[in-house]
């Protein structure tokens, strides 16, 4: 059965041409105009995935507001901003919410967007297989990782990380010590994304530890290499 995708998008020629890049890999498509309209057609039921635009008519931050809606109501299910807002201050943002990845109109062509979405749906067909990594459980002092419930536990307490942020997490835990580059994150979480990004990531993971233990530093930045994780 076809997948699923529902893009929000109130620019009727773009929505259109996004559209029929989509329906032509075989995806069933399903377009909106406005949050309101949007909002009451995920009420009634979620797609496989959705891609939202930011500005939405005379709301500025109207698909904020919707991937806040859509977190409410799943969350693991995959949310991309595809925007003309290329500020790091709205790309932080839209991460933080729990969207996947983050496009800007100017550099996401109609070839690359069904690539991305090909690729993100990857994830998803690997989170339900449960054979994305051989190693099933990491356990490193208060850090537990259960892959195939897709569980993190830090001093007992559950972490929750969208889908993206876990598989960052775990490329990370695999080997602690060792340093993790942009590329090698990038490919672990099935993403392609800027170092900004990752950056953004790797923000959000520490700031859903910290919530449980605000001195909590094993995630070590190394400039100019990447990413380790540290005990």
């Amino acid at each position: 059965m076809p997948y699923r995708i529902a893009l929000v998008e109130d620019d009727p020629q773009l929505q259109a041409n996004y559209a029929r890049a989509l329906e032509r890999e075989g995806y069933r498509v399903r377009a909106y105009t406005s949050r309101q309209e949007a909002m009451a057609a995920f009420a009634a039921g979620l797609p496989d995935l959705v891609i939202l635009d930011i500005m939405l008519g005379p709301e500025m931050t109207g698909g904020f507001e919707l991937c806040t809606y859509l977190r409410s109501l799943s969350p693991i299910i995959p949310i991309i901003f595809l925007t003309a807002r290329d500020s790091d201050l709205d790309r932080v943002s839209g991460l933080r919410l729990g969207a996947w990845d983050y496009l800007t109109k100017d550099t996401t062509t109609l070839d690359f967007l069904p690539a991305r979405i090909t690729a993100l749906f990857r994830t998803v067909e690997a989170l339900r297989s449960g054979h994305h990594h051989q190693d099933r459980v990491i356990e490193h002092g208060c850090l537990r990782i259960d892959e195939d419930r897709k569980e993190v536990l830090w001093q007992g307490r559950p972490v929750s990380l969208t889908l993206t942020e876990f598989w960052i997490l775990l490329c990370l835990a695999r080997r602690p010590g060792h340093v993790r580059n942009h590329d090698q994150l990038m490919e672990a979480a099935s993403v392609i994304v800027t170092n900004n990004a990752i950056a953004a990531h790797i923000r959000r993971i520490r700031d859903k530890f910290r919530e449980i233990d605000p001195g909590f530093d094993a995630i070590r930045s190394e400039y100019g290499m990447g990413y380790r994780w540290q005990p």
